[in-house]
Formats: structure tokens, sequence, C-alpha cells
């Protein structure tokens, strides 16, 4: 029997877990249990590295590349990378996957695995269970008895076992996220199942349905691969053409439309941890019912999720509150309004406030910012660069750089020195100026910025790779 081939997807924003979670720092890449662990990416990535399964296939976007090779490199692991040069939901996303192992076996099985699940259990002998009716041309699509009458998942609705065919249900019909009360009848009545969003089939068949449903989405996504920008492991998908591809989910596009579709119910404990709700109930809590993450006082406070980030939060009186700290934003809402968070992140995006599209610190692949004060024209943030890395920083008048940690080399465009802990370059006017690490740790220096001029948004956005 053939192995397995995970296609991970992590393109998602998690709004629902803002503000930890935002369009530049999503969800899946953030440590499932604190500094330390593992991220929900790097979990899903860890559970299908076992016998039967192929090395994975993740999509992305362009760019969150960086961050998905450096949670691969930390893992060592051998990975497929696709990135998406804009945001068009799963559909596209898995279809590009399906081209690109096709081109290698188009009859390969897929296993199609969101990255921010939290899953406890013996998934992959439940879903190794299904190769043969997946190699027989079946997609079948694994649930999850239902707890409770969620309103944030999709529902499958059992439409009685399939003839000779041991362990597979028919989908009678999919529901996308209803209310309580429909929920509710759903469970009671109809008995259905939660959609995990993990499916398996061959890459002939999710490509074979895709032209039968959707043929422009089919040739726009197969051109994209085609035209392509190959680096190593890692394809960059043609924007012109995967611009075109219709923004929807597979099960929009296939499934939902497909005779082939088909059902196997999963013993296994999951959550897709889409709110933070969620993330109360997948975490320990203590004799009050609490979740206490982080420099967290509670007095008198009941069932509630507090999370701190580098200071004291404490709780006074409460229950059944959610309070999320980061350095920028602070959530305080209700157990159970969570689904409610993602309203936030959309009144923040409408007024373009930059709380919704990243936090203070920002990731790359040469190392970190992080901003510690903005105020009028005036900026300080600390620039992390990793061994062996070099960035550039665009020079204005104004400008410092104190190193904090570590020696960096400099380069003004006309002199090079070395500066040591403790000393600072007063930047040139103009120009560019060149910082390397050439230590064996990562090295720390302060950047500050004095008469920001008015058209520069946040100073940092002067700090590229060089």
């Amino acid at each position: 029997m053939k192995d397995i081939h995970p296609i991970i997807l992590c393109g998602g924003s998690g709004s629902r877990l803002w503000p930890v979670s935002r369009v530049q720092s999503p969800k899946q890449f953030h440590a499932m249990n604190g500094p330390g662990s593992l991220s929900f990416f790097q979990a899903t990535v860890q559970r299908h590295r076992a016998a039967g399964f192929a090395r994975p296939t993740v999509v992305t976007s362009v760019q969150h590349s960086h961050t998905v090779a450096r949670q691969l490199e930390a893992l060592q692991c051998d990975a497929r990378v696709i990135c998406e040069p804009m945001t068009r939901n799963t559909g596209p996303a898995v279809l590009a996957a399906a081209i690109e192992v096709a081109s290698e076996d188009p009859e390969a099985l897929l296993l199609i695995a969101p990255s921010d699940h939290v899953i406890e259990g013996d998934l992959n002998r439940s879903i190794l269970e299904m190769r043969t009716p997946a190699t027989a041309g079946r997609i079948v699509m694994f649930g999850i008895p239902p707890r409770y009458a969620e309103t944030g998942y999709g529902y499958l609705v059992d439409g009685g076992s399939e003839p000779g065919q041991d362990g597979l249900r028919r989908v009678k019909r999919f529901v996308e996220k209803p209310p309580s009360a429909e929920a509710q009848r759903l469970i009671d009545t109809e008995h259905a199942f939660w959609a995990s969003g993990l499916s398996l089939m061959t890459a002939s068949t999710l490509i074979k349905d895709m032209r039968r449903y959707d043929e422009a989405t089919y040739h726009t996504v197969f051109s994209a691969v085609d035209q392509g920008e190959r680096s190593g492991a890692m394809l960059t998908l043609h924007p012109p053409s995967f611009r075109r591809a219709a923004d929807a989910p597979t099960e929009k596009l296939i499934f939902e439309h497909s005779d082939r579709v088909c059902m196997a119910v999963l013993d296994v404990g999951w959550d897709d941890v889409g709110c933070w709700t969620a993330m109360h109930a997948v975490n320990r809590s203590d004799p009050q019912g609490n979740v206490l993450l982080g420099d967290v006082l509670a007095v008198e406070t009941e069932n509630a999720f507090v999370r701190a980030d580098k200071r004291l939060v404490a709780v006074v009186g409460l229950s059944d509150v959610i309070v999320v700290d980061t350095p920028d934003a602070i959530l305080v809402t209700q157990r159970g309004r969570c689904q409610d968070v993602r309203r936030i992140v959309h009144a923040l995006k409408a007024d373009e406030r930059p709380e919704a599209v990243a936090p203070l610190a920002k990731e790359y692949h040469w190392g970190q910012t992080t901003r510690l004060m903005r105020s009028g024209r005036f900026d300080m943030s600390v620039i992390k660069i990793n061994p062996g890395a070099s960035i550039k920083i665009d020079s204005m008048p104004g400008r410092q750089l104190i190193a904090i940690g570590g020696s960096l080399q400099v380069f003004d465009g006309q002199q090079r020195r070395d500066l040591g802990m403790g000393e600072r370059l007063v930047m040139p006017p103009i120009g560019r100026t060149s910082l390397t690490n050439t230590q064996n740790d990562p090295v720390e220096a302060l950047l500050v910025t004095v008469a920001l001029p008015m058209e520069d948004e946040i100073g940092l956005g002067a700090v590229q790779n060089a």
C-alpha cells in the first residue's frame, strides 16, 4: 500500500485568537503550550512523521515562507513548500499541492491536514485504515462526534452506512457554521458530526473533480504551478495566474458536489482551537476551573482563562472571563463570546490600525525586530540579527544604533568597523548602513530614530534584507 503524502495547510490568519494571532503572525506558528513548546504547525508536521507517510508538502503564504522554513529546520524535517502570492482559501491551495505531487505520481494518496488543530489519540491508525477506499477513488472526509452545539464548526450530516465499505458513512449534506439552535437540532435529530478539516483522496481524484466542477480554477492553478518560481524544494506560485483562481474552500468547490465523498468517524480528541474558549478547554485548569498562563494573580475568580505576556495581570472577583495580554493590546471578553472577537479585528482593519496586522515583535529569516516605543516623531526598536546574517538599514537624520548584546560589523558605504557592546553609531544622513553578525550567537542592537519623517510609518520599515 502506498505511503500517504500529508498536505499541510497553514495560510489562515486566526482572527478569533487576536491579539496573539495576527495577519503577519497567525495562530499556527505560535507555541501550543507556552514558550519552548512546539507550534501548532510543528505539532502537525510531527504527527505524520511515521510509518505509512511520505515527506510533507506545506502550503503557506509568501510572507510566512521564512517562518515555515525556520520551524521546519528546527524539526530537521525535509518538506516541499508551496508559497501562495495571495490568499485564495483552501480550494486552490489544495489543488496546487495535488498538481505538484501528481507530477511525480498521479495516484499518490493525499491527506489534507489543517495546521492549527489540537489532536490527541491514534489519528494515524484511523487514516491509514482508509487507504483502500481512497485508492479506489473515494474522497474520505473525517468526522468528529460532537461534544456540544458548536457554532464555529462545519457539520457533516450522516447519510447512513456505505454498502460493502466497512467503517464508511455516506454524507447526506454539509452545514457550514450553523447558529446555536440549528447546531443543536443537527446533533439531536440528524446524527451530524463536526467536520474535522481532514480528508484523504488520490491526487488524480482531486484534480479530476476540480476540473469537473470548476474548470476555470483548474486551469488557473495549473498555470500558477507550471509558471511558478522554483528554488530548491520551494515553489512560489505564479501571481497573475493564481490571482484568477476562485477564492473558496475545497468543500464549496468540490466536496459538496462530488458523488465520491464519504465519511469516516474519528475516535480521537480533537479541537480546532478556533477561539479563546477552546483554548481554555484544551489546557489543564486549577480546582477553580481557571487556566492561568504567565504571571497571573487571580483572587475569587472562577472558570477564567487569563494569559499574561511580560507583566503581571491581576484578576479579582470575576467568573467566566477571558483576558489575553500582549505588549500592545489587551482582550477582555466573556467565555462563550469568543467567536465575536473577529468583529474587533474587522473594526481594527477598517480603521487601518496596525494592531490588526502585526505584533510589536516581527520575525524575519535573518532575525527579529521589536518596537519598544513610538511617540510622535520618535521611534525606539530592538533588532536581533542571527549568526552569519546581514541586513541593511536606510540612513536618515537623527538615527542612531547602539550594540546591546555582542558586537556587529558595520559598513556605512565608506568605512568598515566593529561596533562593540555599549558602543554607539550615529548613522550618516543618507545612504544605507550594512550590519553583519559574525558571532556564533544572535546579536541585539537598539535602533533609535529622532525626528522621524512624517511619511515614514514606523521606522522599522527601513530594515531590509541584505
